[in-house]
């Protein structure tokens, strides 16, 4: 397969502005004819540890002297993949289903021994990390199209993208002009997300406009059984466990006009995912459904800052909708975060989270086992009422002895008065 690729230098410096470069790509098909186009600008801040135990965070740029000759494309799947530098790359790969695509995930090398932007680095291997961005649902004669800044965060590296242009599956031999917009390019009023507890209110997490729920709904009463409360873990390397979670999972989502709901089964369930400092992945597949949660810590707390999921509906057609920017499950680093209660999460418009018997600590497992748990709002309030009863109790208890002794006291003084 023979390809071509040009390459568009776009400079922009300032205070209130990235320093990166826009780089266009073609690639072609074994008949010189256009089959993936793409124009994007990427910064990159990746930690490493030095060799003096210290780590050390770096800023790179996705320059304009990339290679791309691993980069392909047929009909049901696509691979933009770009090298750069002493053995880095970056690369996406797309897949179509019916008349939609979308960007499955990402991938991002960097050769530790490059001494030229990894100074003092104590490994010298290649590390790599996957995400899963949110490019989903784009019309397979459209080019996907997002000016606003996407930032996704990972184990080891941040990645920010933006001024991204992508027809990853080009029909006949041009780029469309037609256009589908990320969710952040697209203007709406924003509105917050909601958390309900069953029979309390609790905080509302925060999000931005990448990923902005409309006012919420009323949403259907469950129908189906609780779920099983599924225990879930990733090791690491010396196969020690480095994430834990325990729950019950029930997705409720909504396409068009139909709304459903789904439990996940423990028991047909396939746990994937990876542990670092700042980032921890748990993904769980089932025959079903596939749900991806990434938490972050900010050296004091963690949290669930992102949460995407995927499923194939009965009629063929994949259903996947996710947000990136919560703040859900957040809890002191070298504790765990429990909530026994029941508790419904809306995670976008279109999506709900339910959770039972839910425990997770994504950092700082030590022994294999839960740390001292933080327990949520709904389990706190619902000591109160028996704290309260207990309380009311013992002032009656008090006011009734108070009143017994003041009587027998006014009755001992009656009785001398009568003598």
């Amino acid at each position: 397969m023979s390809r071509h690729a040009a390459f568009v230098l776009f400079l922009a410096c300032g205070i209130a502005f990235h320093v990166s470069h826009g780089v266009e790509v073609n690639v072609t098909d074994s008949k010189d004819k256009l089959c993936l186009y793409a124009n994007l600008m990427v910064n990159f801040s990746v930690s490493y540890e030095t060799k003096g135990n210290e780590n050390k965070t770096v800023k790179m740029e996705l320059p304009n002297d990339v290679t791309k000759s691993a980069s392909k494309c047929d009909n049901i799947s696509s691979l933009l993949k770009l090298d750069f530098g002493d053995g880095h790359s970056f690369s996406m790969n797309f897949s179509m289903s019916g008349k939609m695509y979308q960007a499955d995930f990402i991938t991002v090398s960097f050769n530790l021994s490059d001494s030229s932007q990894f100074p003092d680095s104590l490994s010298n291997e290649t590390v790599s990390v996957t995400v899963k961005p949110q490019i989903t649902n784009v019309g397979v004669d459209t080019c996907y199209s997002c000016k606003s800044e996407d930032v996704i965060r990972a184990d080891f590296v941040n990645m920010t993208l933006w001024n991204v242009l992508i027809q990853a599956f080009v029909s006949n031999g041009s780029k469309s002009e037609k256009i589908t917009s990320c969710k952040a390019d697209t203007p709406t009023t924003p509105v917050p997300p909601t958390t309900h507890a069953t029979s309390t209110t609790t905080a509302a997490p925060v999000t931005n406009s990448t990923s902005t729920a409309p006012p919420p709904t009323t949403t259907p009463t469950p129908t189906l059984p609780p779920p099983i409360t599924g225990n879930y873990s990733i090791k690491s390397g010396n196969s020690t466990a480095c994430l834990l979670a325990n729950f019950g999972l029930r997705i409720g989502f909504k396409q068009g006009e139909k709304y459903q709901e789904m439990n996940l089964e423990p028991n047909v369930t396939k746990v994937s995912g990876t542990c670092g400092v700042n980032s921890s992945e748990l993904q769980l597949t089932s025959n079903t459904m596939t749900v991806m949660f990434t938490f972050t810590n900010d050296t004091a707390k963690f949290r669930l800052h992102a949460l995407n999921f995927t499923t194939k509906m009965s009629s063929g057609v994949e259903f996947s909708e996710g947000n990136t920017n919560l703040s859900l499950w957040e809890a002191a680093l070298g504790s765990s975060y429990m909530c026994n209660k029941e508790q419904n999460y809306t995670i976008t418009g279109l999506l709900t989270l339910y959770t039972f018997n839910l425990r997770v600590q994504p950092f700082g497992v030590a022994k294999g086992v839960f740390s001292t748990a933080e327990d949520c709002q709904a389990d706190g309030e619902s000591f109160l009422v028996p704290i309260a009863v207990g309380v009311a109790l013992l002032v009656l208890i008090l006011i009734v002895l108070l009143a017994y002794f003041i009587g027998r006291k006014r009755n001992m003084a009656t009785g001398y008065e009568s003598f």
